[in-house]
C-alpha cells in the first residue's frame, strides 16, 4: 500500500497524473474515501455548513476541527489527511498559528493543514513549514472571506485580480506550501497558475487544467436534495435514498412489521 505524502503528490505533477480529494468529516466516510483509492482527505472547515448546520464556515471553532480531525485520521490508512484552520486560529499572531497548526498533527492525527490566503499569509505559512509541518495554500475564492467576497463569487475575472492571483501562487510556493487548492477561478487563469508553478495545484470549481480535484462529499452524493452548486457533479443522490429509508422505518415500525421475528431474540 503506497501511502500518499507531500513527496508523492509532487510526483503525480511531475508525471502528469491527477491528484483526487474529498472532504470527510467522519470515521465512516473516512475509511470509504480510503478505500477508493482517494489521495487527500480533506477535513474542511465546510463542515460548519454541512455537519453543523450553520450558514458559513465562520464559527468553526479549532476545537471542532480537532474533534472531527481525529475522527478521519481513525479511519485512514493510505491517504493524507488535511485540515483546515478555522477563522481566526491563524491570523492573530505567527505563534498562534504555529500552535495551532502543531495541535492538529501532535492531538488529531493530521498530516497537514490548510490556510486561506495569498502574500499576507506567507510568513505564516513559511514559519509553520519551518518547524515541519506541511501546509495547503488555498486561493481565489476563500470561504473564511465571505463577507468581504458577498458570497461565493468567482475570482480573477480581471487582468488586475488574475495577476494578484498568479503572483500570490508563486508567493505560496515560495513559502513552501506543498500544494495550492484553487477555488472559483476563471479555468483559464488556473491552467496559468498550474504551468507557473512547481507545486500541484488542486481545483475547485477552476475547470479542468489544475493537477487535482476536489469536492465536498456531501455535494457529490447528493445529500442535499435539489441543490448542489454549479461546479460540482452529483454522483449519486442519496438524499432520495435516504428519506426514502427513513420512511420505511417509519411506516414499519408503526405498523408492528419491524422488529419481526427475524429481527428478535
Amino acid at each position: 500500500m503506497d501511502i500518499v505524502t507531500t513527496a508523492s503528490l509532487l510526483a503525480k505533477k511531475q508525471k502528469g497524473e491527477k491528484i483526487t480529494a474529498l472532504t470527510a468529516y467522519d470515521f465512516s466516510t473516512a475509511k470509504l474515501l480510503d478505500e477508493a483509492g482517494v489521495d487527500i482527505a480533506l477535513v474542511g472547515d465546510s463542515l460548519g455548513m454541512v455537519v453543523l448546520g450553520y450558514d458559513t464556515t465562520l464559527p468553526v471553532t479549532v476545537e471542532d476541527m480537532l474533534h472531527h480531525t481525529a475522527a478521519v485520521a481513525r479511519g485512514v490508512q493510505r491517504a493524507m489527511v488535511v485540515a483546515d484552520m478555522p477563522f481566526m486560529s491563524y491570523q492573530i499572531s505567527i505563534e498562534q498559528a504555529m500552535a495551532n497548526a502543531g495541535r492538529f498533527l501532535q492531538e488529531a492525527g493530521a498530516h497537514a493543514v490548510k490556510l486561506e490566503g495569498g502574500r499576507p499569509m506567507v510568513e505564516t505559512i513559511s514559519r509553520i513549514v519551518d518547524i515541519g509541518i506541511p501546509v495547503l495554500g488555498h486561493l481565489g475564492y476563500t470561504p473564511q472571506s465571505v463577507h468581504k467576497f458577498g458570497g461565493p463569487r468567482i475570482q480573477g475575472r480581471t487582468e488586475s485580480d488574475a495577476a494578484r492571483i498568479l503572483n500570490d501562487a508563486g508567493a505560496l510556493e515560495q513559502a513552501g506550501v506543498f500544494a495550492i487548492v484553487l477555488e472559483l477561478v476563471p479555468k483559464e487563469l488556473a491552467r496559468q497558475v498550474t504551468e507557473a508553478v512547481s507545486v500541484p495545484t488542486i481545483g475547485i470549481g477552476a475547470g479542468p487544467y489544475c493537477d487535482g480535484q476536489v469536492l465536498v462529499t456531501n455535494d457529490l452524493l447528493g445529500l442535499y436534495g435539489e441543490f448542489y452548486p454549479k461546479h460540482a457533479k452529483k454522483y449519486a443522490n442519496l438524499s432520495e435514498v435516504i428519506l426514502r429509508a427513513f420512511k420505511s422505518y417509519v411506516e414499519e415500525v408503526k405498523s408492528g412489521k419491524f422488529p419481526g421475528p427475524e429481527h428478535s431474540f
